[in-house]
């Protein structure tokens, strides 16, 4: 048996810039982090005993005889492209609900990958697995998501993660020191503000119209590098990389209206008043997690002028995907 631990992600900038069709002729840079929220996948080979050959438990059930006839496109893509040839019960656990703009189906199918690897006897380096989930994802599977996701979940960390070029990847861990990034994970605040519509569709609208956005993808890559620069370089600019956040925010909600409604603004308009400096929608937008940047003797009222929401503590996630069980006699 075989478990899978790979982390969700929040993005903090850039994001829009990591679509194959902006990167590959402009490139694109994110910052983004690992949480410590997993995504768990057991992995086994089904004992002989069973009318059927492979059995999964996601938030379905399949039983069924051939890879082929797997409903779950990640299953059925990431299966065949690790040339599967075992019988095998696959069991889905997440700490957060699917479609809530943290990487949810990305960082699934980094873990299966992982976890198939480990049944196959294989190993993959966190570039690779990153590459493979990515292949699986936007060319097999034909998913409208960009590469941030499946190499934030495949790495960990807190990183800036640039796009194009030879490697396609490139990923730097943010050079902070620990009492700075203990500064930053104590002033971020994570709310749920209820389920997303599907986060594919909203990602594909925003693919068609990149062509038309030179201006602000422009603009959403210099705020990452300014981010990067206030954080890394600068004494006096914590504050102030918290409050671009609410630039990058506005920017990436005029890419399209399919991004907000009414209730999150109001949402993000409460925590704004309530003392954050800064916040955005994570994800591709129509619902999901609401990120703020906010002083920690803030934080109290925040949590009470959004009672209604689900807060939901975090703190950055190292280590990426790993195998946290194996053994071949389970």
């Amino acid at each position: 048996m075989i478990i899978s631990r790979t982390p969700f992600r929040i993005s903090f900038f850039g994001g829009g810039t990591d679509y194959p069709v902006w990167y590959k002729e402009h490139g694109g840079r994110v910052i983004s982090s690992a949480i410590d929220k997993y995504c768990y996948v057991t992995l086994r080979e089904l004992p002989p005993f069973f009318k059927y050959k492979h059995l999964l438990r996601y938030f379905e059930r399949e039983e069924i005889n051939s890879i082929d006839e797997i409903k779950h496109p990640s299953i059925r893509e990431c299966l065949k492209f690790l040339d599967m040839n075992k019988n095998i019960e696959l069991v889905h656990h997440a700490d957060l609900p699917a479609q809530s703009g943290l990487g949810s189906s990305s960082t699934f199918t980094v873990g299966l990958l992982m976890a198939g690897y480990a049944l196959n006897d294989q190993m993959r380096a966190k570039y690779q697995l990153a590459q493979d989930a990515i292949q699986v994802e936007q060319r097999l599977i034909g998913e409208a998501v960009g590469s941030q996701d499946q190499t934030a979940a495949a790495f960990g960390g807190f990183n800036r993660i640039k796009f194009g070029g030879y490697r396609e990847l490139e990923v730097t861990p943010l050079t902070i020191s620990t009492e700075k990034m203990i500064n930053l994970q104590d002033h971020l605040m994570l709310f749920f503000t209820g389920f997303s519509r599907n986060a594919s569709d909203i990602a594909q609208k925003q693919i068609e119209i990149t062509r038309s956005k030179t201006t602000e993808l422009d603009v959403m890559v210099e705020l990452c590098k300014e981010a990067e620069d206030l954080l890394v370089s600068s004494e006096n600019g914590f504050l102030e990389w918290g409050k671009l956040l609410s630039e990058q925010w506005k920017v990436k909600k005029s890419m399209t209206n399919l991004i907000t409604t009414s209730k999150i603004d109001a949402m993000y308009d409460t925590g704004i008043k309530s003392g954050a400096l800064g916040g955005k929608l994570l994800g591709a937008g129509g619902g999901g997690f609401i990120l703020f940047f906010v002083p920690p003797d803030k934080q109290e009222q925040i949590k009470i002028n959004l009672n209604t929401i689900l807060h939901v503590p975090f703190r950055f996630d190292f280590s990426g995907s790993q195998i946290v069980y194996h053994s071949k006699n389970a």
